[in-house]
Formats: C-alpha cells, sequence, structure tokens
C-alpha cells in the first residue's frame, strides 16, 4: 500500500469518527437502530455545500449543517416517541424523505465546491509549513479530540447517567423519575448532529456533495462501533468512544489494504463487497473471541480436574 492510500485511509476513518461516535449514541448508549443516519450524512453535505456557494463562512455553513442532522433526529424520536411508531420503521421513514429533501436543498443531484473556500483553508496554518497530505489529518484529529472529550463529559454527566440508563432499562429510567422520551429526542438530535457535521466535513475535503453519499453509511458506523469494542475492550465511557474512533480508523485502513494488496485480486468495484466482508468480520470477532476464551476454561478446568 502507497503512502498516498495510507494516509489518504487515515485522513477517511478520522472523518467518519465524527459519524461513528454518533452511531455509538445511538445504538450502544440508547439502544435504538437507526437508519436516519443515512439520509442525516448527505444532508449535512448539502447543507454545508449549499451554504458555501452561497457565500456564507464556511464556519457558520457547518453548524448550520449540524442544526439540520439534529432536526433529522428530533424527526425520527419523535415519530417513534410520540407517534409510537416502530424505531427502526421511524428512522428508515425519515431517511427516505431525507433523499428528497437533500435534493430539494441543492437544487441539483450534486454541488461542487471547486474554488470555494472551507472550513479546512481558514484552520490551515501556513506557518508550520505542512503538506496538504498531513494537514487535514491534523485538522480532523483535532476536532475528533475535542469531540470525543465532550461527550465523554456529558455521558458521565447526571443527564449523561440518565441518558444511558434510558437506554439499558427504560422502565427503571422511568420508576427513578427520569424523563426517557426527553432524552430520547436528545440523543437522537446529537447522534444525527455529528453524522450530518461528518457530511459536511466530507463535502469541505473532498469539494462536492451528492445526494446518494450516505448509502451504506449506518453499515459502516456500526462495523467500527462493533470494531472498537473488540479493539479496546472496558465497560467505561472513555473506553468505549476511544475504541469507536481507533475502529474507525482501523476499518478504513483494512479496506484501503484489501484494495491495494495485489494477491487478494480486489478492484475499486469491489468496495461494497470488502465493506460486507468486513463488516461479517466485526460482527463475528467478539463472539469468536468469547468462545475462544470459553474453550480455554474449559481445558483449564479439565487439566486441574485429571
Amino acid at each position: 500500500m502507497s503512502a498516498v492510500a495510507f494516509w489518504g485511509a487515515i485522513e477517511t476513518g478520522l472523518l467518519y469518527g465524527f459519524l461513528s461516535l454518533g452511531v455509538y449514541l445511538s445504538f450502544r448508549v440508547l439502544r435504538f437502530p437507526d437508519l436516519t443516519v443515512d439520509g442525516s450524512f448527505p444532508l449535512g453535505a448539502a447543507v454545508a455545500a449549499t451554504f458555501i456557494v452561497q457565500g456564507i463562512d464556511p464556519f457558520i455553513a457547518t453548524a448550520l449543517a449540524m442544526l439540520a442532522g439534529g432536526l433529522a433526529g428530533l424527526c425520527t424520536a419523535w415519530l417513534s416517541v410520540q407517534l409510537k411508531i416502530l424505531n427502526l420503521l421511524a428512522s428508515i421513514l425519515t431517511m427516505i424523505a431525507l433523499y428528497s429533501i437533500n435534493l430539494r436543498i441543492m437544487g441539483k443531484p450534486n454541488v461542487a465546491l471547486l474554488g470555494q473556500s472551507t472550513l479546512f483553508d481558514r484552520l490551515a496554518l501556513p506557518f508550520i509549513h505542512l503538506p496538504p497530505w498531513l494537514e487535514t489529518p491534523i485538522i480532523l484529529l483535532i476536532a475528533l479530540a475535542i469531540i470525543k472529550v465532550g461527550v465523554d463529559a456529558f455521558l458521565s454527566s447526571e443527564m449523561g447517567l440518565a441518558m444511558r440508563a434510558t437506554g439499558l432499562n427504560p422502565n427503571m429510567a422511568k420508576a427513578q423519575g427520569i424523563s426517557t422520551d426527553q432524552l430520547i429526542l436528545l440523543g437522537m438530535a446529537m447522534s444525527n448532529a455529528l453524522a450530518a457535521l461528518a457530511g459536511a466535513l466530507f463535502a469541505q475535503i473532498y469539494g462536492f456533495a451528492d445526494v446518494s453519499l450516505g448509502v451504506g453509511t449506518v453499515v459502516a458506523g456500526l462495523a467500527t462501533v462493533i470494531l472498537g469494542g473488540v479493539l479496546i475492550p472496558g465497560l467505561t465511557v472513555q473506553r468505549a468512544t476511544l475504541g469507536v474512533i481507533l475502529g474507525s480508523i482501523v476499518y478504513r485502513l483494512a479496506i484501503a489494504l484489501a484494495l491495494n494488496v495485489d494477491f487478494l485480486g480486489f478492484q475499486a468495484q469491489d468496495l461494497k463487497l470488502v465493506t460486507a466482508i468486513l463488516v461479517v468480520i466485526a460482527l463475528v470477532a467478539p463472539n469468536s473471541g468469547n468462545a475462544l476464551q470459553a474453550f480455554r476454561k474449559r481445558r483449564q478446568l479439565n487439566y486441574r480436574s485429571r
């Protein structure tokens, strides 16, 4: 694998780390199977790209993209909490609606940002003289670290603990006087705001927003969350979020490695196949590890009994 492919995978892994943190909030913390991110990711890209093309400051455009993603998450949660629609179905309905909304926002299937000033142009540090292929990953790493610390602090707060209790046992949480409905609304808004942030950053890094950007993002996000739990096992929030970020990077490196190693025979058109294989591995790995540990314990017990 070339240096360009390696650093490209690192950059993509850091970028999708924002989305993975959002998926962690919905799937792990709230136990809410949410497919809205397939729509909120391109929503963030569409909002940011459209406003930047119209001359809006990239920071404001990115903030508006996060706000739009939060509203999408609120819509899914409202359908589930207030209208009592099955949570998975509610997220599918919102995802379908967002496809048309994204087309409405952009006015066409895609928007190009060629020649436009982006957030990364504003955050560039010319006095350090970093090469372009290294500067963007460093900016993403700093931003992702700030978001991670913020998520850790929130989930360790009183409200965050209440949200975690809502995901683990909503009936018990209600018995303790916790407003579970409001916490689901808040958690889903945060989750999809992070997904929209990832989409906004994607558009500004790669120079375009497209209505089909979100296809398969929730699958990749879930795979990185599961893979992160395998790489950094533990019960603390800090370890879990760190594992999610590391899982996102390792996941993208694995895809890049599979597509760039000649003897495997994969090509660019095999990206979805490679993604599916990696998701299967990520899903099976935890069970395989538990089975191996159980087998070792049985062997030790049999050896001691002799």
